[in-house]
């Protein structure tokens, strides 16, 4: 889980970053050639993101797993609505820097990066919870 989500957090990191190029397509750049591997590793990271976390829980047998479902549900459908979008922008034969600006605005990246930091912020709390 950890792995995936500083994959999410990385690929974010560089989209921001790309988009302030004012590229008019990802073609013969350094960058750009950067970019679709990125956007791929992020697709890859949201592929079956809920069931990662869903296993976390079990195998860590976290207190309240019950109430991790809801949440998972959630994450759930955040991954599959950003994942939309990324291939979305994949497919096309030049990703701009203002495509990307559009992407990292996008509603559905936007939750998905809140899921992502929240799944972090509870898993280092469980982790320091275990060793007290």
């Amino acid at each position: 889980m950890a792995a995936r989500c500083n994959s999410i957090e990385e690929a974010y990191e560089f989209m921001l970053a790309y988009a302030a190029q004012g590229l008019a397509s990802d073609q013969g750049t350094n960058s750009g050639a950067q970019v679709r591997q990125f956007l791929t590793g992020l697709d890859t990271a949201l592929d079956g993101l809920g069931d990662v976390f869903r296993g976390v829980v079990a195998a860590d047998s976290l207190a309240h797993a019950d109430l991790y479902h809801g949440f998972i549900e959630v994450l759930d459908r955040d991954a599959a609505s950003a994942r939309a979008a990324v291939r979305l922008v994949l497919a096309q034969p030049g990703i701009s820097s203002q495509m990307v600006d559009n992407l990292n605005a996008s509603i559905h990246l936007r939750a998905l990066l809140t899921d992502v930091f929240l799944v972090d912020e509870v898993l280092k709390t469980q982790v320091l919870a275990a060793k007290a």
